[in-house]
């Protein structure tokens, strides 16, 4: 039996009646990524052993009438930045491969406590930097829809283990839209949280000031279902917010007539005619429902990139100057060249940079006081052949996540259709902070109408491989 078209609210109703086991559920998914990871790479890593063992203990607590929530029994992966206890945190890096961790991410370790199953580590680019390097050691991610395209990054393992139907929910992180990018290309949900809505405990760092963890999800449902597990204030977390976690299950089909939705011009210059038409339909699509759709003003997209590149290459060095020092050859080449660049900066440029991110955040905050959520797109266009040159951090071609980073107000990616070479299209809809239930909302009813859930999986011919040790 086939469980990749079952959402987690689904599988949740089959487990509690005991119509499925959780262990039939792990037994499945462990197949499958096994049987598929010599061809897409999803995982760097896969815990048959942890992932039995839980699951065995969801299927306990289910016969004793006990109910941890929404994620009981349900599989999930998390990508290599997270520690899990007793298992190599790569990083997709050399300096990883035995960085054992001694305890469980903050995140693994609510879903743990909610009765998840965490059934392997997944792919991503060498500390979540720059990517993919075809220097490093660790096979490249490849996208479920076409073989020969780009996964985006860095949360790509994630990406590709929903968007081949093997989980409905995988974890990522997002310093300059890692979380959405992927999402966007891979035709799945990726959900960006306020800064400090979700601990970053037990997570590698990246970009203090920039780092988000949040969901990548086969739906909308499925990421609300995730969030509300992974929210909450974390006392090991010191940028954790302290504050009441809404519920974000029982809004989601609530009308949004009467919902003002914001078309931020700016944010769209570098879309694609393919895609500036799928945020019209959109658009017009919201509207048929009664929300009120009109255009917005917002800084511009080269404004926001120079201020994530500054902060995330001054921040990342940071954290990486010693292995710099020490060991620079054993980095890949491409983030070498990232880190290197960060001696350039002088401590004028970074309180500028900080600066100008509190004007442009002011700005936004002050165009989210006439609108409920900001429409725009998650990236220019469809995913780029691998013949082509994936340029994230050229100035040249800003990109469209960077500025939800710079803000840290909330975004959600949500796939809307194919293109004509028949690779996901995708819209980004951005709220207010903290108002996650409300962007839910939105982007819930964006999925309902454009049909996206009943496309289906991608038609991918697996070449059997070895797939990952265990």
């Amino acid at each position: 039996m086939s469980f990749a078209d079952h959402s987690i609210a689904d599988l949740g109703r089959l487990l509690r009646r005991q119509a499925l086991s959780a262990t039939e559920l792990t037994r499945w998914t462990l197949e499958q990524a096994e049987a598929t990871n010599g061809t897409l790479h999803a995982f760097i890593s896969l815990l048959p052993e942890r992932a039995m063992a839980e699951a065995a203990a969801a299927d306990r607590a289910f016969a004793s009438g006990i109910d941890l929530g929404p994620m009981q029994g349900i599989p999930y992966a998390a990508k290599d930045l997270f520690d899990a206890k007793g298992v190599a945190t790569t990083c997709q890096s050399k300096f990883g491969l035995e960085a054992v961790a001694d305890a469980d991410a903050g995140v693994i370790e609510r879903l743990t406590t909610g009765g998840a199953v965490l059934i392997g580590k997944t792919s991503t680019f060498e500390y979540a930097l720059y990517g993919p390097d075809p220097d490093l050691a660790f096979p490249l991610a490849r996208n479920p829809w076409n073989l020969e395209h780009y996964t985006g990054g860095s949360s790509s393992g994630s990406a590709v283990a929903i968007a081949a139907g093997l989980v409905r929910m995988g974890l990522g992180t997002d310093t300059g839209g890692s979380i959405r990018t992927p999402s966007s290309w891979c035709g799945t949900v990726g959900l960006k949280p306020t800064f400090g809505r979700v601990t970053r405990r037990g997570c590698f760092p990246l970009s203090a000031s920039l780092d988000h963890c949040g969901p990548l999800a086969r739906s909308v449902s499925d990421a609300a279902i995730a969030l509300q597990v992974l929210a909450g204030h974390d006392a090991g977390d010191p940028d954790c917010h302290d504050g009441p976690v809404p519920n974000y299950l029982e809004g989601l089909e609530r009308s949004v007539a009467g919902t003002r939705v914001g078309i931020a011009v700016p944010l769209l210059e570098t879309a694609s005619a393919e895609t500036l038409a799928a945020v019209e339909r959109t658009a017009d699509l919201l509207r048929s429902e009664g929300a009120e759709v009109f255009e917005v003003s917002t800084p511009d997209l080269l404004s926001f990139g120079s201020v994530v590149r500054a902060l995330l290459i001054i921040e990342g060095y940071h954290v990486h100057q010693q292995r710099m020092r020490d060991r620079i050859e054993d980095f890949g080449p491409l983030s070498a060249r990232r880190l290197a660049l960060a001696p350039a900066y002088s401590a004028p440029d970074y309180l500028a940079a900080l600066k100008a991110r509190r004007l442009l955040a002011e700005a936004v905050s002050g165009v989210l006081r006439t609108c409920d959520v900001i429409l725009c797109a998650t990236t220019p266009g469809s995913a780029p052949s691998l013949t082509q040159e994936a340029t994230p951090f050229d100035p040249a071609t800003p990109s469209m996540t960077n500025p939800q980073n710079v803000m840290g107000n909330p975004a959600i990616s949500v796939p809307v259709g194919l293109d004509s070479n028949g690779l996901p299209l995708a819209v980004q809809l951005v709220g207010r902070l903290f108002e996650e239930a409300t962007l839910l909302q939105v982007a819930h009813t964006v999925e309902r109408l454009t049909g996206w859930q009943k496309i289906g999986l991608p038609n991918v011919q697996y070449q059997p491989g070895q797939g990952v040790p265990a």
